[in-house]
């Protein structure tokens, strides 16, 4: 087993701190696979997470495979994830897409001794910063049997058919008035985040389950709704306070609108490698 070939595995890029090597001890990441720093004396310079993994399971042949079974895209991602969270509380940590991978650690250490100066200079930019999502909700229509209920009080119709119509008629409205209150809401956030955060990420909205919101104790609530916007923000951490305050502001006193906000994260969305230093098993 020991003879067997191994590729690499790296989950980010740390910055130096003292002890680092020491709180990694029983981390575990993908394949349950021991999690180690690489170069293991690093104090001067960035450095990578790693762990090592069977070529068997992880080379290029089989990734093509793997990446098609979905429960083990989930289990990798949250082993992934689950790593980057951990060292993330305690160093500044610039995470790296799922499955980079080096042939070798004379491999990994020539691409981290390659792009050193611009990992430092992001680590440096993403230093006591954190990643929160903002995520817009369009509420939906009640769920209504038939033709729409006429509002309370008003008389019987006296033309069931154009009653019907006029009915259809505001609900598009209402419709529309929630659309107009998600722009408002949008235009809201956007006025706050240029006051508390340092960049954004626009990402597509959600759609499918995703689009619920249900991230649990992350912040969102998990009802049901339209995704209308979902963004990331990189939030000093001496700001967290008021951008949380500013965001929940945000969708005050519009009952069709939900805003969420989930985190906080790593900052994944504001931590692409320079795009030639993506592993390779190959």
């Amino acid at each position: 087993m020991s003879g067997e070939p191994r590729l690499v595995y790296v989950y980010a890029v740390v910055a130096p701190a003292p002890g680092l090597g020491g709180r990694l001890a029983g981390v575990r990441g993908v394949a349950d696979a021991p999690v180690a720093l690489l170069p293991e004396a690093a104090t001067t310079g960035p450095a990578f997470l790693v762990s090592e993994v069977p070529v068997a399971d992880w080379g290029e042949e089989a990734l093509r495979h793997r990446f098609e079974d979905l429960g083990w895209l989930e289990d990798t991602a949250r082993a992934h994830h689950r790593v980057v969270e951990d060292l993330a509380e305690h160093v500044n940590v610039l995470p790296l897409r799922l499955a980079t991978l080096y042939q070798d650690r004379d491999r990994a250490l020539e691409a981290l001794s390659r792009r050193r100066d611009a990992f430092a200079a992001r680590l440096a930019l993403l230093a006591h910063h954190t990643e929160y999502g903002v995520k817009v909700y369009v509420a939906p229509e009640a769920e209504q049997d038939g033709a729409p209920a006429p509002p309370a009080g008003a008389p019987a119709p006296s033309n069931p058919g154009r009653a019907y119509l006029q009915a259809r008629r505001a609900q598009r409205h209402a419709r529309e008035d929630r659309y107009r209150q998600a722009r408002e809401v949008a235009d809201r956030i956007a006025a706050a985040a240029a006051r508390h955060a340092t960049q954004a990420v626009r990402h597509p909205v959600q759609t499918g389950p995703l689009a619920r919101g249900d991230d649990g104790e992350n912040g969102a609530s998990g009802a049901t709704g339209e995704n209308v916007l979902n963004d990331a923000y990189l939030v000093p951490d001496d700001r967290t306070d008021a951008f949380l305050a500013a965001m929940e502001e945000a969708g005050r006193d519009l009952p069709g609108i939900r805003v969420d906000v989930t985190g906080p994260w790593a900052p994944y969305s504001f931590a692409a490698p320079p795009p030639d230093d993506r592993g390779t098993p190959s």
